[in-house]
């Protein structure tokens, strides 16, 4: 039987995973333990292994009304009795717990969103369904280019006998803009640019990455995060450096003194404060394959990667 204290310490990391997906949380009347709402989803919470108050939650309907609308809620029961049933509520046991916390806590760290997904199949804890949904994704959230290139075909591309894992590489995205002009004597100098790009957070190579096809989604479980090497600040500085030197221009100005031509040529930078440019984190999925030697598949575009991540990678 779940004790009056370990309820409490139930409801409060209860309420940490669902703040962690960004859910307003609140505490309600008893017999039940909390409330989530994010738009037009609501949750309600309760942590308990009583057979009575179990039965009387599976079987009510509960619905949340802001302004004129209504929203119907979903339940969610925590218990740490494994044989519970239900039919109406969605059942999370000693496992999913385990799973939700560890995957709050990641995100915290990384400061993602938790992606919390509950789906109204799930019955009880003893309903391997869940289970198997959950396993497929880590629960953090992230912005990233879609995978289309399945592991399968990334071996086969890859052309060597090995395993596959899923890894995504960090890569600054920049939308900049360019404006404002210098004047050498009577000739103006216009700096007025515009244009996206990417720069690798591991290695300082600029690709290109059209920013409609970022996404925001869950990614696979068993994926991993690379690390960037590159913070943000020194990514804005090294953009801003290429960005005046591609604008940078050459004036040349022509002068006539008696019989005498002259030619005074004059080197015209743009300054930082010209540039207008907004940096944000985005990742590409790389599917790696080690066998005999170590092949890396842009899972986005099924190029191969010139150099193993190990290495520092470069993408063609």
């Amino acid at each position: 039987m779940m004790e009056e204290k370990m309820r409490e310490r139930a409801r409060n990391a209860m309420r940490l995973i669902l703040e962690a997906a960004k859910y307003v949380v609140e505490e309600v009347d008893e017999p039940l333990d909390l409330s989530a709402v994010k738009g037009d989803d609501c949750i309600l919470v309760l942590c308990s292994d009583d057979e009575n108050e179990i039965a009387q939650f599976d079987k009510t309907n509960y619905s949340l009304k802001i302004n004129e609308s209504e929203l119907g809620c979903t339940k969610l029961l925590f218990s740490l009795d494994e044989s519970i049933h239900t039919e109406h509520c969605i059942v999370w046991g000693v496992k999913e717990f385990v799973q939700f916390s560890g995957e709050s806590v990641l995100a915290d760290i990384l400061d993602r969103q938790l992606q919390l997904t509950l789906s109204p199949a799930r019955k009880s804890a003893g309903d391997t369904s869940q289970g198997q949904e959950t396993e497929e994704t880590s629960g953090v959230t992230i912005p990233h280019l879609p995978i289309k290139i399945t592991k399968q075909n990334a071996e086969r591309i890859a052309g060597i006998a090995g395993t596959g894992s899923l890894k995504f590489l960090p890569h600054w995205l920049f939308h900049y803009v360019s404006s404002g002009e210098q004047m050498y004597k009577e000739h103006r100098v216009p700096f007025d640019s515009e244009g996206w790009g990417a720069l690798n957070a591991i290695n300082g190579i600029k690709i290109e990455i059209k920013p409609e096809n970022i996404e925001k989604s869950g990614i696979s479980l068993n994926a991993e995060i690379v690390s960037p090497h590159i913070t943000k600040e020194d990514a804005s500085e090294r953009i801003t450096s290429e960005l005046i030197e591609r604008l940078t221009q050459r004036v040349r100005i022509k002068q006539v003194k008696g019989d005498a031509i002259y030619y005074e040529e004059k080197v015209v930078k743009p300054d930082k404060h010209n540039f207008d440019i907004d940096i944000s984190e985005v990742y590409i999925p790389v599917w790696q394959i080690r066998g005999k030697k170590i092949v890396e598949i842009n899972a986005f575009t099924g190029e191969i990667l010139s150099v193993p991540m190990d290495e520092g990678v470069e993408i063609l």
